[in-house]
């Protein structure tokens, strides 16, 4: 792979690397994960987004093709790390199925931490098709960052799941999947995804205490 299928925001001497990969309908420049992104480099911290091959087919006139299987996508995701190096250095995560992938290959590439950005637990309305068998014994430091009404997984929901302990929640105030929240709550998208950034924020430099 090359630099140039990869977006880079913040110092490039940062000592802190988030990679994150995008979910699985928008892509790596997508509002959400530009904003994110942005937040995150403005706190010092160099923020790298890739894409998987699907979603990069799309750029070139490949049509709105479904992800690869799961093999397919993990074998991306080690193969950015690889690209990378450093890999003791990075924190991998992303949006969705990109944080869930990162999520099954963190422990085995031991890589630093993980952040995954609203973490499918389920399909929507399709509870008992869990998604975190190997969560219940993951290693990596992890942070989960979820809407409270996110239709993967509200905050009632995951409070019922079994989950390792090296895994911590941070939940944004009436979110869906990508941290809305309805005009009646009182909150705001923006705040939201600026909490969400936050937290990363916070989380990542705990990891270097």
């Amino acid at each position: 792979m090359k630099d140039a299928e990869l977006l880079f925001d913040g110092p490039s001497a940062a000592g802190d690397r988030l990679v994150l990969a995008h979910g699985a309908g928008g892509p790596m420049d997508s509002p959400f994960m530009s904003t994110v992104a942005r937040h995150i480099a403005a706190e010092g911290i160099e923020v790298i987004r890739f894409e998987f091959a699907y979603m990069a087919a799309r750029r070139s006139g490949g049509g709105r093709s479904a992800p690869e299987r799961e093999p397919a996508l993990r074998s991306r995701w080690l193969e950015v790390i690889e690209h990378l190096g450093g890999w003791e250095r990075l924190v991998i995560g992303g949006k969705s199925l990109g944080g869930r992938i990162a999520s099954m290959v963190a422990d085995s590439v031991g890589v630093r931490g993980l952040v995954c950005l609203g973490y499918p637990f389920h399909p929507p309305g399709n509870r008992d098709r869990l998604r975190t068998a190997h969560l219940e014994n993951l290693t990596t430091p992890a942070l989960i960052v979820q809407g409270t009404r996110d239709p993967f997984g509200t905050r009632e929901e995951v409070a019922g799941y079994r989950l390792s302990r090296a895994i911590h929640l941070a939940w944004m105030e009436d979110g869906d999947h990508s941290f809305k929240p309805r005009k009646s709550s009182g909150a705001t998208e923006a705040g939201n995804l600026e909490s969400a950034a936050e937290e990363i924020v916070c989380f990542i430099r705990e990891l270097s205490v």
